[in-house]
């Protein structure tokens, strides 16, 4: 469907910098610091321009892939080089802990490394504080995950995983304490309500509900903490890759990959609406987008700091870009 909706907002030209001899590479999820100014980011390791090779960027860097920005673009933080093969989710607690996905898939992976397939938290500093799954190994039991996508830490502490990223993964959500323990877990692959087909994203709403970015099925789904469907499931958002919300509980859903193959009709772009309804009130069409392209484009990742600024985190273009409201 054609989106006739009002685009309030421009882009910063530039605005992410990196030092210098350091090429952008392909940009995966982004947060907001518990400061409301800073961004984490990830930034793959190498710029790339083998397209089969994306995927498992970080196979052979040391380059630090987990940065922080400061408000004017400025990298002030960066750790992780060596520890992924494919960083893509993020989430930054509200104690400023940072965790990360390893979402590369099982036939990317060499044989013997002990990389992949986890959850890892971070400290502000960047050192190690607790490692979900097992190392290098798939698997859909309750101390395995399968290409996580993404992950949301609850105000509690409790940690909800986006697992996993490919369509014959596990296609489930899982819930596990702020001390590491399995808790539960929901979802199989499927069309109906409840299941999943490729969830990329994952994050909560002020009032503490889950929305799951059920991609592959062109949906949001959402849900309570203990995994009890609350609504029908949202189609108005496209193919949701990235959601976020900010402090006035508007929703921010970034499609990347609405094309007249995957999603005809469709374009890609940022989708924002209220958190409540599901209304959509504006629009960010993605100005280089080619319907006709079916390689996936534009802001995968999306964040949204105190200020009401928007981060859409663009792999393939390999471009962190920053929106700023410029109408009311």
């Amino acid at each position: 469907m054609a989106q006739v909706l009002p685009n309030p907002y421009r882009i910063v030209e530039g605005w992410a910098q990196l030092p210098i001899g350091r090429p952008m590479g392909a940009v995966g999820k982004v947060a907001i610091d518990p400061d409301g100014r800073h961004v984490w980011a990830i930034v793959r390791c190498d710029r790339l321009e083998d397209p089969a090779r994306f995927g498992d960027e970080c196979r052979d860097s040391k380059t630090d892939p987990i940065i922080k920005f400061s408000p004017e673009g400025k990298v002030v933080k960066s750790f992780g080089g060596g520890m992924f093969i494919w960083p893509h989710g993020l989430d930054v607690d509200r104690d400023g802990n940072v965790w990360v996905t390893d979402a590369v898939a099982e036939n990317r992976t060499p044989k013997g490394d002990k990389r992949g397939q986890v959850v890892v938290k971070f400290s502000p500093e960047g050192k190690v504080l607790m490692t979900l799954g097992a190392p290098g190994q798939s698997g859909s039991g309750p101390d395995h995950f399968t290409s996580p996508s993404d992950v949301v830490v609850a105000p509690s502490g409790d940690v909800f995983v986006a697992d996993g990223h490919n369509d014959n993964g596990n296609n489930r959500v899982v819930k596990v304490s702020k001390d590491g323990k399995f808790i539960k877990a929901w979802g199989k692959g499927g069309w109906a309500p409840g299941e999943f087909h490729a969830l990329h994203a994952i994050a909560i709403d002020s009032r503490g509900r889950i929305f799951v970015g059920d991609r592959g099925n062109n949906r949001i789904q959402i849900f309570d903490q203990e995994g009890k469907s609350l609504t029908i499931p949202w189609t108005q958002f496209g193919k949701p890759s990235g959601i976020a919300f900010d402090s006035k509980d508007q929703v921010y859903v970034a499609d990347s990959e609405s094309d007249d193959v995957q999603n005809p009709g469709w374009e890609e772009g940022i989708r924002i609406g209220d958190a409540k309804t599901g209304w959509i009130n504006a629009f960010i069409l993605y100005p280089w987008g080619d319907p006709r392209q079916t390689a996936g484009d534009g802001a995968e990742f999306v964040a949204i700091d105190r200020d009401g600024n928007i981060y859409g985190g663009e792999p393939r273009p390999k471009r962190l870009q920053k929106y700023i409201r410029v109408r009311p």
